[in-house]
């Protein structure tokens, strides 16, 4: 019978390297002031020896849980995976998220909490109770949510607020959506476009008027008028193809738009196909999001690239700067969308 391996501990780490069960604790965590040749030595140990720091060992010698819980929006996470229509918030997220935790030597978690559930309170503190989480990432709606952010300051768990800039507690963090709409109307206005339709998201995320605004703010220093080529949507197949009807069946309709997400915009598109106009020689259409499915539409579209995964990952140090100690900022964190350039858009006919 096969003699079975004896485990490495800490002990031996400590042994092994000559230092203190201290220091090599110090190291695993990743905690300041650990000076560099001892993090190189105990490190050496570490991988000589195999260790593999047990998450359950370090729950129980301590206080921390390293375990980071983020919370998403049950009923549209779920839509949006049986509906299989190419959104990757999610992927996305747990990219930026879970590298960066492994990087910590701590493990990320995702939960689904509907914010308009009589029994959020519940779900959450029953999360909470069963994970015990170092901290959690709000995204919305629920980074707007002050019954969560409440719950979670008076548990005093450190959380980030991923699309909010509301003040209150939490790391704030944003991708600067009003300065991506304006990215995008300047674009369109300097292919010469005049008419620049704009399809709203949701207004229970604060982001969707961040859009708004910087869609205004462009078209304004521009000298051109809004009147009419505002279009309300939530995010979904079906109201961005309404909001689309509304914007191309006017007297002047628009000679382009901007939709607040890839869903929205791909009903744009299909609206538009279905009255003959072609995009982008009749009408440029930009989304945001940049999900995989743009790429590969007829023709590709121009988008608002969001950093979802460089967000994560920075809501993910904060979270862990937090917990040891280390100074963080009281101003929100912001990481920049981009634009990238596609074949939907180009300057307008001449009629």
């Amino acid at each position: 019978m096969a003699r079975r391996r004896q485990t490495v501990t800490i002990k031996h780490v400590a042994a092994d390297a000559g230092v203190s069960l201290q220091t090599v604790s110090r190291v695993i965590n990743k905690e300041p002031n650990v000076r560099p040749e001892m993090k190189l030595r105990v490190q050496e140990s570490i991988d000589r020896l195999g260790y593999v720091p047990s998450i359950a060992a370090q729950r129980m010698s301590g206080s921390r849980s390293y375990l980071i819980l983020a919370l998403n929006d049950r009923e549209r996470t779920i839509a949006d995976w049986r509906e299989r229509q190419g959104t990757d918030w999610v992927d996305q997220m747990l990219l930026g998220g879970m590298l960066t935790c492994a990087e910590y030597g701590y493990r990320m978690i995702i939960e689904l909490v509907d914010t308009h559930s009589d029994h959020i309170e519940r779900e959450l503190l029953g999360a909470i109770a069963a994970l015990q989480p170092d901290g959690v990432i709000l995204t919305p709606p629920h980074s707007e949510n002050p019954l969560i952010i409440t719950l979670l300051e008076n548990h005093q768990i450190s959380f980030a607020r991923i699309g909010s800039l509301t003040a209150g507690p939490g790391f704030a963090l944003t991708m600067d959506d009003e300065r991506a709409a304006r990215l995008a109307t300047e674009h369109l206005i300097a292919l010469g476009h005049r008419r620049i339709g704009f399809i709203a998201g949701s207004l229970e995320y604060e982001l969707s008027t961040w859009r708004v605004d910087g869609w205004r703010a462009a078209m304004a220093a521009a000298g051109l008028e809004t009147t009419g080529l505002l279009a309300q949507g939530d995010f979904s197949f079906a109201s961005g193809k309404l909001a689309a009807h509304h914007l191309l069946d006017r007297d002047a309709p628009a000679s382009a738009i901007i939709a607040s997400n890839d869903r929205m915009a791909l009903a744009t598109l299909e609206a538009g196909r279905e009255r003959g106009i072609d995009v982008p020689r009749d009408l440029s259409l930009i989304s945001f999001d940049d999900t995989p499915i743009v790429r590969f539409t007829h023709p590709p579209l121009t988008a608002i690239v969001q950093p979802i995964a460089e967000v994560a990952a920075r809501a993910v140090e904060l979270i862990i700067a937090d917990q040891a100690g280390r100074d963080v900022p009281d101003t929100p964190t912001v990481v920049p969308a981009s634009l990238v350039l596609r074949n939907s858009t180009a300057a307008p006919r001449r009629r």
